[in-house]
């Protein structure tokens, strides 16, 4: 018999990875060559500040993140969810889960972002007038809500999911039961994510903009891929109900063998949507009258979703294959992922700041913020988990 430790261990690396990349994404954005910044409220910049200093490798690197990590993290934020709930029970399972998710979105998120924008409304509006950056922040800004939307958002999926468990239970026992052999099947895993993440994505993106955000303060969420994000979770959950160690990611599933082949898909595609897209090959196509408007859309989300749907088969595969043994440090970087993913944006925006008037090249900015702001966080988070209180719930 494995122990939970061990079967576990390559999830929670593969977490703790998602969290280092999420921390190199928002550090990226202040480098990006489509970067903007909105003076009149910050809150409608591409990011709270902007830099003189441009590198397009960043925007390669922030797209790539942007098409799959938040799908996977909604898919891991599921697949323990049914023995959780079995173990618990619905109300001891909602009360975890709300002094785990939402009080720390609400009390530390909101903390965090206070402090975190502060260098935005001073390069904004010239002023250090901590005043009028509060009204200004709760007003104006409307309360930006930053990396914790996240949190917010799994949550509410929490209580969606606690409150029809009793009803879809024989649901995620079916499937579990029918999921246990999929490993085994490659292709269906594949084309089935294919067409679940293409259905939940394209008609919501197409119809209202893939960039469409919408929501009251805090409580902001991407609203073109709700839908997508709310399926893997889902599927995390469903997945979750069976014994997918022993099942469909079996090391010894093809899915799981043939993870190097994954990784060059994964690649191949975004490596294809990266081209089209930076020399506008379907525009032209459309310009040119040798395709309509429509058709070029569907072929730009089709690869999107590609793209989307193989770099989570990659990861997932890459991690259940080579994580074979703990890591003393990984241990440590999974234990604090959480507090990690609620903190580093305080740390990330005011390094960027310090760094505005600074004549170095963008990438060598991106990686003073990046590892000033993972180290950072990272060690304030092994300071406040001495208390164990801290340590049960973050």
């Amino acid at each position: 018999m494995i122990s939970k430790e061990q079967r576990d261990i390559w999830v929670d690396y593969l977490r703790a990875t998602i969290t280092v990349l999420v921390v190199a994404h928002h550090s990226s954005l202040a480098y990006t060559t489509f970067a903007n910044f909105n003076k009149e409220a910050y809150i409608n910049s591409t990011h709270p500040l902007v830099d003189n200093q441009r590198w397009i490798g960043l925007d390669i690197f922030e797209n790539f993140n942007d098409i799959f990590f938040m799908s996977l993290m909604f898919f891991i934020g599921g697949l323990f969810l049914t023995k959780s709930i079995a173990k618990k029970g619905a109300m001891t399972f909602v009360k975890d889960r709300f002094l785990r998710l939402f009080l720390p979105f609400l009390l530390i998120g909101t903390l965090s972002n206070l402090i975190a924008h502060f260098p935005a409304f001073c390069v904004a509006h010239n002023t250090l007038d901590t005043k009028a950056y509060i009204i200004d922040f709760f007003t104006t800004e409307k309360w930006p809500v930053g990396p914790p939307w996240f949190i917010w958002v799994l949550f509410f999926f929490n209580l969606v999911f606690a409150t029809t468990y009793v009803f879809m239970k024989k649901i995620y026992n079916n499937t579990a039961n029918q999921v246990r052999s999929a490993g085994d099947r490659p292709m269906l895993v594949f084309l089935s994510l294919a067409v679940l993440t293409w259905v939940l994505y394209v008609p919501v993106a197409y119809n209202i903009g893939a960039g469409k955000w919408t929501g009251w303060g805090p409580f902001d969420f991407q609203l073109s891929r709700i839908l997508l994000y709310f399926g893997y979770f889902m599927l995390g959950a469903f997945i979750g109900s069976s014994d997918f160690h022993n099942g469909i990611f079996a090391k010894g599933s093809l899915l799981v063998g043939r993870w190097k082949l994954w990784c060059i898909l994964a690649l191949a595609v975004y490596l294809v949507l990266t081209v089209s897209g930076e020399k506008e090959i379907l525009k032209n196509m459309v310009i040119a009258g040798i395709i309509p408007e429509f058709s070029a859309w569907m072929i730009y989300y089709t690869m999107y979703v590609l793209s989307c749907t193989l770099t989570c088969i990659a990861f997932v595969t890459t991690f259940r294959a080579r994580v074979n043994t703990q890591t003393s440090w990984l241990d440590s970087l999974a234990a604090n992922a959480y507090l990690i993913y609620l903190i580093h944006y305080v740390f990330v925006i005011w390094t960027q700041f310090f760094l505005l008037d600074i004549d170095t090249p963008a990438i060598v900015k991106f990686t003073i913020v990046f590892l000033n702001a993972l180290v950072v966080s990272w060690m304030i988070s092994i300071f406040l988990r001495r208390s164990s209180f801290i340590k049960k719930y973050l």
